[in-house]
């Protein structure tokens, strides 16, 4: 028995305590586990990018720069269309690509794919077959 100086207190009980301490070893055999399991996903991670021959850092910059040739690609239709849509409604271009914008999300169209159609039809002579669309790149 220990004395608290206020009196006799009696001592835990030793299987409640070792219960205690399996319980706390578990827990941190878990988040050693965790950790472990994400090093080894981290590791998997770099080897494969040595393994193709790109840091992560690479991989990024060519993903950012195929989403800007991208861009390049689609960027003179769709400043046709905007200028189409100016000339017909009297818009500014910042309204007639927000025009463009609400469009696409409403029909769940590729705002390229709508400018191209606005550009084909506005080429297009009234009473002549519209233009076949424009194949997509990749």
């Amino acid at each position: 028995m220990q004395h608290d100086g206020t009196g006799i207190v009696p001592q835990r009980d030793t299987g409640l305590i070792l219960t205690e301490r399996v319980a706390a070893a578990r827990s941190m055999l878990a988040d050693n586990a965790e950790r472990l399991a994400a090093a080894a996903e981290r590791l998997r991670a770099t080897r494969s990018s040595l393994a193709s021959g790109r840091s992560r850092r690479d991989q990024l910059h060519v993903s950012a720069y195929a989403r800007l040739r991208a861009q390049l690609e689609t960027m003179p239709v769709i400043e046709q269309a905007k200028g189409i849509l100016v000339a017909q409604t009297g818009c500014s271009p910042d309204e007639a690509f927000a025009m463009l914008r609400r469009a696409s999300q409403r029909s769940n169209v590729r705002v390229s794919e709508l400018a191209a159609g606005i550009v084909d039809r506005a080429v297009t002579k009234p009473g002549s077959r519209p233009a076949p669309p424009r194949p997509q790149p990749g």
